[in-house]
């Protein structure tokens, strides 16, 4: 151990490591580069082969076209090629199909035909600015007009300047559903403001993503204990009876993978901020530990889905995002609060995804395992989502500071 009780030397600095995480990165980029490519627009949610679930005409959600966008915005900054290919495709549909050209903002879900859901999320919208954003950084011709259009939507119809944060759900023609505000957006929120700024500069960026952290960790969380509360009324009361029948997005009870992804959040915030909010580091190393001590699952690995309020694992299937949100914030963990505990945590947490989570027969990662570490497909149909892997992959590879297209720029795509 070094001097602040961290093993030494790190995993992420070391050659071999760094080696396997370029390689898992590489599969996970052969796997859906070209597999999931839709000709008439947009991309394919894939079966565990990788082949599309559907060819007939099916329905793309946003926030999976705008995270093909910034992966392969990210694979363009490291020299990939044909990976602009991938932007521009993801880029073209999501102004072309997903923008609501009448009314504004930006479906939930489209199709062949047009709106598939015409509903206005605050999810899909966070999501929209961070493929903007991303892709404003490798150059892309219609990132400032997208950067522009959504950034007026998120600040005229979904910034609630009186909380702090952004409302969650509207119409088609942006009528308020009431009731309901939510966590994840937010949080997904945050982190796309930070790459805006930082695509941009515009300070206006940061301060929101402030100020949602403030509102959500600062406060609410540090209520909780450090855990993160999901569900809440609309003036920001935690609403511990929540149900939603969408598990895949409002899950009820707490939810530990998104500690471990605020755990990072913070340390980039605090980071992009200039050190001033001192509150930020310590609530990153408080979510982090609550959620190895209450989520992680001590007998079989990996994190339990959801806990109740009484912090028993309620469902106990174990997915593939809460495992690379754990990797990516041990490894902020490592450089801006050093300890034995970060270190060792992050070598489990990557030991469990090579055991478990990699598909070594058809490429990609399992999205949902059983309790028992079994293959399962009771919430994920196949393999959807290329972006929680591949950042945790590529976050180890980079300096602890920035959003990846950022630390990726940065270094000239040089590992």
């Amino acid at each position: 151990m070094n001097a602040a009780g961290q093993l030494a030397p790190l995993w992420a600095d070391r050659p071999y490591h760094r080696q396997w995480l370029l390689s898992q990165a590489e599969g996970l980029m052969d796997f859906f580069q070209y597999r999931a490519i839709n000709p008439k627009g947009g991309f394919y949610d894939l079966d565990v082969k990788g082949a599309p679930l559907s060819t007939d005409n099916p329905v793309r959600g946003i926030h999976a076209s705008a995270r093909m966008v910034h992966c392969f915005a990210l694979a363009d900054l490291m020299g990939r090629p044909g990976a602009a290919d991938v932007v521009d495709h993801g880029m073209r549909y999501l102004w072309e199909k997903h923008r609501d050209q009448q009314n504004g903002g930006y479906f939930w879900q489209a199709n062949d035909d047009g709106a598939a859901d015409a509903s206005k999320q605050g999810y899909g919208h966070a999501f929209v600015l961070l493929a903007a954003s991303s892709a404003k950084v490798i150059g892309h011709p219609l990132a400032d007009r997208m950067l522009a259009d959504i950034t007026e939507v998120i600040d005229t119809k979904f910034w609630e300047t009186r909380h702090g944060a952004i409302a969650e759900e509207f119409s088609e023609d942006w009528q308020p559903v009431p009731g309901y505000r939510g966590q994840n957006s937010n949080m997904h929120l945050t982190e796309s403001l930070m790459a805006a700024f930082e695509a941009t500069g515009e300070s206006h960026y940061l301060t929101k993503a402030e100020s949602i952290a403030d509102l959500l960790i600062n406060r609410r969380a540090r209520e909780e204990g450090f855990r993160v509360a999901e569900h809440f009324s609309e003036e920001w009361v935690v609403d511990r009876t929540y149900y939603h029948a969408n598990e895949m997005f409002r899950p009820a009870g707490t939810t530990p993978g998104h500690w471990l992804e605020w755990a990072r959040l913070l340390l980039q915030l605090y980071t992009l901020g200039g050190k001033t909010h001192a509150w930020m580091p310590h609530a990153a190393t408080a979510l982090f530990e609550r959620s190895m001590t209450l989520g992680w699952d001590s007998q079989k690995g990996g994190f339990f889905y959801t806990l109740d309020w009484q912090d028993v694992p309620e469902k106990t299937s174990k997915l593939w995002w809460p495992m690379c949100e754990a990797a990516g914030a041990a490894h902020f963990l490592n450089t801006h609060a050093p300890s034995a505990f970060h270190e060792e945590s992050y070598r489990k947490i990557w030991s469990v995804i090579g055991k478990s989570f990699l598909d070594r027969d058809h490429g990609g990662w399992f999205e949902e395992l059983t309790e028992d570490m079994a293959p399962a497909n009771t919430l994920f149909p196949g393999k959807g989502d290329i972006y929680h892997a591949l950042q945790a992959c590529l976050i180890p590879l980079f300096p602890a500071d920035g959003s990846l297209t950022k630390v990726i720029q940065e270094n000239g795509g040089a590992l």
